[in-house]
C-alpha cells in the first residue's frame, strides 16, 4: 500500500482525492473504497494508505483510481 495525503474531499458527492508520488495528479477514491466504520469520508490533509490502479481511462479527470483506502 502507498501512503497518500488527501488533497480534496467531496463528502456530499461521496468521493475524495488522495495524492502520492506514485499517483501524480491525484487518485479518485469513492466512499465505498474507504475501510472505516460508520460514515466514510476523506478530509483534506488526512494521511491514508492506498491501493490503486491505472484503469487506462480517466475517472472524473483522474488517471488513477483507488481500490482500497485505509485511514
Amino acid at each position: 500500500m502507498t501512503r497518500a495525503t488527501v488533497h480534496e474531499g467531496h463528502e456530499e458527492e461521496g468521493w475524495g482525492v488522495p495524492d502520492s508520488p506514485e499517483t501524480p495528479g491525484g487518485c479518485f477514491a469513492h466512499f465505498s473504497d474507504i475501510e472505516m466504520p460508520g460514515f466514510r469520508t476523506l478530509s483534506p490533509g488526512r494521511t491514508v494508505r492506498l491501493d490503486w490502479e491505472n484503469p487506462g481511462f480517466e475517472q472524473d479527470g483522474y488517471a488513477f483510481r483507488a481500490r482500497r483506502v485505509v485511514p
